[in-house]
């Protein structure tokens, strides 16, 4: 589901107290330092995790779709092998819920192409399609209509390997490389991470493989066609453009077929990054592999030593009491982990020259991206300068790294690097100014890319295609420029007055890219009161009321992620410890910090506390793609809670 898309209603509210905090007892501020011992284990905690080069970087979790795809690529490009394979599969198995499913994020319902993927992956793994776990896994994809049933993605998998046909799925030609910007449904109108899907697919799509599995799925089949989505408006009219594709796709001559798959392939040679991958994710890197594979290039080319040497720096090896098990990050996040563990550490108190604190900064600055990426095709005048979320992704700097990662740099570096750090929070102003959308807000790779009649198109059934403006990154630009001192700047005005135009009528905001309404409403706060806003203005109010309204009876926050399709759920879910600091560093913005709902929330993380100075977190509190695809940064858990404690005790010089 997409922001658009998202409706909007009354939320149920818990019982709580008249004075808006929860039932029970409250901690007040600290009065035996309770609060304080835990933020300093939390601190030391924090430092422990740092490596010598300075930056942080938490494991970063999701489906095991993730797990099943790493095989079923590896089986494609003939790489797979036995040891990788069985430590895959117990990772698998240890995901399966009694129900026989899979689900996209911890305690979610059971997703029927997740459950599909899982089930290929077990079979390449050897089990038996009649053990217990076998029989529940294909019991829940018959359930939800069988293969017929599940994504085109999914599909698309079982194509490669001869066991769907092409013909029954979307077509999508490499002929649209040549589609010139301002025309409909060119390579940029898709978002960053979609267009370098695309891209690959149609190669695919056009080549048309069918590698063998070594096994057979059938017994996923019902038999039973799904339903089309649609048959009315543009959805009627796109299966009317799909037919004639797939008429084109019949054709024995097609002049255009060949220079198309040599433009598209380039296209993909040219977005491959230092590390080896595309655009630092798992969806265009394993596509782009595969088409490369199929188009002629044999393993042992340059390009495909780096890319499979790079895809083995996200494998995650763990001991487990069966064995050895493996699984795959989506995506690593370093620029964004160091940006929020510098940031945390300032809120808590740490000098800005302190050793550790130098050790970012100096980091952070050599990660700096000077150069222009797919961005310019939008905006050729902005001027370069940015960060990534990863390691290596120079072609799209992402607009919510860059700001935090700003923010961060005031916080730290010695006397010697100021220069240096001035220098390149001006150029990450000038390239945020320039990436501002017409209508005021901020996306996070690109500006007004909005064309929501994308996802009409047949093949869009899976994720977000587009990058509109979110209220979470516009508010982290709008603090970081006010906290530049451009507070009274025009840019900064229209990004306020997108925020208000934005926000939900019970005072909250959606979040795109956390966790959901408490992650946006948790951003758009300090971002407003930094900017100038008053903590009595109403929108401000309105938010903090509606915090203390959904805090939960424990004392902390949660919001289950399936608010984002149902909005009963919206501030509703069980209280984690990223979610709690949210709400948090919302209320103290809100001037609110000696309240019973912030005292009760300081109480709630000080008992969930580890003794390690950590907090547990089984939910996933990040958003890859609304609705479809959900993340759980490791190191929220212990970043947000320092910042949320380091604040609301005083030591933040935004105290």
């Amino acid at each position: 589901m997409t922001l658009s898309s998202t409706t909007r209603g009354p939320a149920p509210r818990p019982a709580g107290r008249p004075d808006g905090g929860p039932a029970g007892t409250a901690l007040g501020r600290s009065p035996d330092g309770r609060a304080e011992a835990a933020l300093d284990r939390a601190v030391a905690h924090l430092l422990d995790l740092q490596t010598e080069q300075g930056w942080w970087r938490g494991l970063l979790e999701t489906n095991v779709t993730m797990d099943a795809e790493d095989l079923m690529m590896r089986q494609f490009l003939g790489v797979r092998t036995e040891e990788e394979t069985q430590a895959a599969a117990r990772w698998i198995r240890g995901k399966q819920r009694p129900d026989g499913s899979w689900a996209n994020f911890h305690g979610g319902p059971a997703d029927p192409s997740t459950t599909a993927e899982a089930y290929i992956a077990l079979r390449l793994a050897g089990d038996d399609p009649q053990e217990p776990h076998m029989r529940g896994a294909r019991r829940v994809v018959h359930q939800h209509g069988g293969l017929e049933g599940t994504r085109v993605f999914t599909r698309i998998w079982l194509a490669l390997f001869g066991q769907w046909s092409w013909d029954d799925l979307p077509a999508m030609p490499p002929e649209m490389v040549f589609l010139p910007s301002r025309f409909p449904f060119n390579l940029y109108d898709f978002a960053c991470w979609a267009r370098q899907t695309v891209a690959p697919l149609t190669i695919l799509g056009a080549i048309r493989p069918a590698r063998d599995l070594g096994v057979r799925v059938d017994e996923l089949r019902t038999g039973v066609p799904s339903a089309p989505r649609g048959e009315r408006g543009w959805a009627r009219t796109f299966r009317w453009l799909d037919r004639a594709l797939h008429g084109y796709e019949r054709l024995p001559v097609k002049p255009l077929r060949a220079p198309a798959l040599r433009r598209m392939t380039a296209w993909v040679l040219e977005r491959q990054e230092a590390d080896g991958c595309w655009g630092g994710i798992q969806p265009p890197w394993v596509y782009s592999l595969m088409a490369l594979h199929a188009s002629g290039y044999p393993l042992d080319h340059p390009v495909m030593e780096r890319g499979l040497r790079g895809w083995d720096r996200f494998t995650v090896t763990e001991q487990s009491p069966d064995g050895p098990v493996r699984w795959v990050e989506a995506c690593q996040s370093p620029v964004w982990d160091t940006a929020l563990a510098t940031v945390a550490l300032g809120d808590a108190g740490l000098a800005a020259d302190h050793p550790a604190m130098r050790r970012a900064a100096g980091w952070l600055l050599d990660e700096e991206i000077r150069t222009k990426g797919d961005w310019a095709a939008v905006r050729p005048d902005a001027p370069a300068g940015g960060w990534a979320f990863e390691f290596d992704n120079d072609g799209y700097p992402d607009i919510d790294d860059t700001a935090e990662v700003v923010m961060a740099l005031r916080r730290a570096g010695g006397g010697d690097s100021r220069a240096g750090r001035q220098a390149a929070a001006e150029r990450a102003a000038a390239w945020l100014v320039g990436m501002q959308c017409s209508d005021g807000g901020w996306a996070a790779f690109d500006a007004d890319n909005t064309r929501e009649l994308l996802y009409q198109l047949p093949f869009c059934d899976f994720g977000a295609v587009i990058d509109p403006p979110s209220a979470d990154v516009t508010a982290h630009v709008v603090e970081m420029l006010a906290r530049e001192g451009r507070a009274d700047t025009e840019p900064v005005r229209r990004g306020v007055a997108w925020l208000r135009a934005a926000q939900d009528p019970r005072g909250s905001w959606f979040g795109r890219w956390g966790a959901n309404h408490v992650y946006g409403t948790g951003a758009v706060v300090p971002a407003l009161v930094a900017a100038g806003v008053s903590p009595d203005d109403p929108a401000v109010r309105r938010a903090a009321d509606w915090l203390r309204a959904v805090q939960n009876d424990d004392g902390g926050w949660g919001e289950d992620l399936r608010s984002y399709t149902d909005e009963s759920w919206v501030g509703r879910g069980t209280s984690t410890a990223s979610q709690t600091a949210w709400a948090l560093l919302a209320l103290h913005a809100a001037g609110l910090e000696d309240s019973p709902a912030v005292r009760a929330g300081v109480e709630w993380l000080v008992e969930q506390q580890r003794e390690d100075g950590g907090w547990d977190e089984d939910q996933f509190t990040g958003t890859g793609f609304p609705g479809d695809f959900y993340i759980a940064y490791h190191l929220y858990r212990l970043v947000f809670p320092v910042s949320a404690l380091g604040r609301v005790l005083g030591r933040s010089p935004l105290s």
